[in-house]
Formats: C-alpha cells, structure tokens, sequence
C-alpha cells in the first residue's frame, strides 16, 4: 500500500521503501501493563536522544529516574515523550498515564520524584498535583525524524491523514492525535499506538508497524469505531505480548481482523478455555441454567464448548442407566404385589 504521491523521500524512507511488509511485526513489543507519556515541546525540536540531551532536563531527569526506580515499580511501566499540543490543552510537564486514563499537570524537575514515589510506585495519587480523567480515544504517532529519519518521513504524513480523516467524520472532540518520540522498531515505520476503549469499556493499547496512510480509514473505522485489531500490521498490545501472529490480549471484546482466526482460540486446551474462561466452568452454568445444547452447537462453537458434549453425554448415560434401574425395581415389586394379592 503506496502513498498517492510518492516522493524522493518516500523512496527511500517512506511508504514505499524495499524494507516494507519484510518482517513479521508481532512480537515486537515488549509485553508491559502501563505507558506513561509526558508532554513536552514538540517533535520538530527534539535532539536525536532527548532522554540524554543536557538541553532538555524535565525528559533527561525523568528517564533517569525511571531507569533508578525501575525495580521498584511494581507494574511494567513504559515511559516516552510526546508533543505538547497546544491546540489540544496540553502544555509542557503534563503527564498522561494509560490504561488509567489520568493526566497530571506540572511536572517539573522539583517533583519527579514525588511523582514516581506516589504515582508509579505507590500507585498513590499524586500529592503535589490534581488527578484528571482523559477520554476518547488516544493515537501517538512516531514523528522523532531526528532519531530516524524513516519516521521523520512516515510520522508527519500519518498525523496529517488522521487529521483530515477524523475531521471528516466529525470526531476531532473525540480522537486525538498526537507525534511522540522513540518507541523502538523504528524500521517498522509508520509506527502507530493506539489507548482506546473495547466495546466492554475495557481500554486497549495496540501498536502497529507499516502503516501507511491509506490504512487509516481501517484504524478508525475498523479498531476505534469496531475493536476491530487489524492483525496483519498488529506489533504488540498492552498487556500480554503477541506471539506467532496471534493477538493473545484477555479482552472478551477484542476482535482480530484476520481472513483466517487464531489457530490458539480455536484448539485452546478445554478447561483452559479461551480468553481466560473455563469452557468447563461455562458447562456447568449452561447446565444449571437449564440450558441444553445439540451436539452440533457444541462443534460450531469449538473451545468454548470443547468438553461440555463429552461430559453431557457421560450425564445422559448414567442418567438413562438410573432411570431404566429404577423401573425395573418397580415392575419388579409391581409383580410381587400382584402375586401376593
């Protein structure tokens, strides 16, 4: 999938670069559980490593307080820095915190340590700043060109085409976009992450590699809009890693876009189940609701339902067995009392 109007630039680090769809892109996030990112200046302004430039001492200090306090914090925690838009209310030292969906206002070099102490370690609220509540959905864009000048090409075009597409739809007050320094796999460029809520209100994190501009329409309608995760530019999600191609997120309303399904939902051991519930705990409540299933149904529904037919079948024999028993006893003692009258 080419830009419409491939460049010099596009060529040889854009959309249109040999290295594109190379490699396979899940698995190439580490697994982790929360991502903090902190607002500051903007990505036409950042050196090629911010978190060491002697220039910009909020994000050098905060990532070396996060590289001091990393074993204490008790939840993997990813840390990256992100424009401070204007034009969206964040200002430099905002603090953005998913899957909670918080931000904080104010950071400074005075107050990071508080800031992890009670916030990242603590899982405390912050005692130096007010919690607010974020919502909609949250895209970051790679855009740091100083870093690689792949993403330098790729982040900028992607924001703007999810600008213009989200304006489109009338969902500027509910989606923002936003560029955002180093995340790693910078040959994966376009990199895309995206915090939005599931259909179960639950909120997601996905991260995608090779995107190109004519995939956004697909992001937004498909993941934003659906929970729909498009599979095949799938890196990796918050929350547990992917692994051989196979979104392995726990969310009951986390759908993958893929012509065919995970081979691993569909052949999951039965009492291990899929997505964490026990096809053989679901028997039993199916069963104590009264709710009886043809074989067939049992097929069509594959692991969900992997042991509930052999196990329904051993009832309904023992059953039949008790139930033949007990007439018997009573022809038995029926012929008995006819005999004795």
């Amino acid at each position: 999938m080419a830009s419409e109007n491939p460049t010099a630039d596009d060529a040889t680090s854009g959309f249109t670069r040999p290295e594109m769809y190379t490699e396979n892109l899940a698995g190439t996030v580490d697994a982790y559980d929360r991502h903090v990112f902190l607002c500051y200046k903007s990505h036409m302004s950042w050196p090629p490593r911010i978190e060491d430039s002697d220039a910009d001492p909020l994000p050098k200090l905060v990532a070396a307080t996060s590289k001091a306090r990393k074993k204490d914090m008790a939840v993997k925690t990813k840390i990256t820095v992100c424009d401070a838009l204007e034009e969206a209310g964040f200002s430099d030292g905002d603090v953005l915190i998913f899957p909670e969906m918080i931000k904080y206002r104010g950071l400074e070099e005075s107050n990071v340590d508080s800031f992890f102490e009670d916030v990242l370690v603590n899982g405390k609220p912050w005692t130096a700043g007010v919690p607010e509540v974020l919502s909609g959905s949250h895209i970051y864009v790679c855009a740091h060109g100083s870093r690689d000048v792949r993403c330098g090409v790729c982040g900028p075009a992607l924001i703007n085409k999810l600008n213009e597409e989200i304006e489109l739809r009338g969902l500027k007050d509910q989606i923002s976009v936003t560029g955002c320094a180093h995340i790693g796999g910078h040959k994966y460029a376009g990199n895309v992450i995206i915090y939005c809520p599931g259909a179960d209100g639950k909120i997601m994190g996905h991260w995608y590699g090779y995107v190109t501009p004519n995939d956004v329409p697909a992001l937004l309608d498909q993941h934003i809009a659906k929970g729909v995760v498009i599979q095949q530019l799938l890196r990796g999600q918050l929350g547990p890693s992917v692994a051989n191609g196979e979104d392995t997120s726990k969310g009951k309303n986390n759908h993958v876009a893929s012509d065919n399904l995970s081979s691993k939902e569909n052949v999951a051991g039965c009492c291990q189940g899929v997505n964490g519930v026990s096809c053989c705990r679901s028997a039993s409540v199916e069963q104590n609701n009264g709710i009886e299933e043809k074989p067939e149904a049992h097929k069509k529904q594959g692991s969900k339902s992997c042991c509930n037919w052999p196990v329904l079948q051993q009832r309904d024999i023992l059953t039949a067995v008790s139930v033949v028993g007990a007439v018997a006893v009573v022809a038995v003692a029926y012929k008995l009392y006819r005999r004795a009258g």
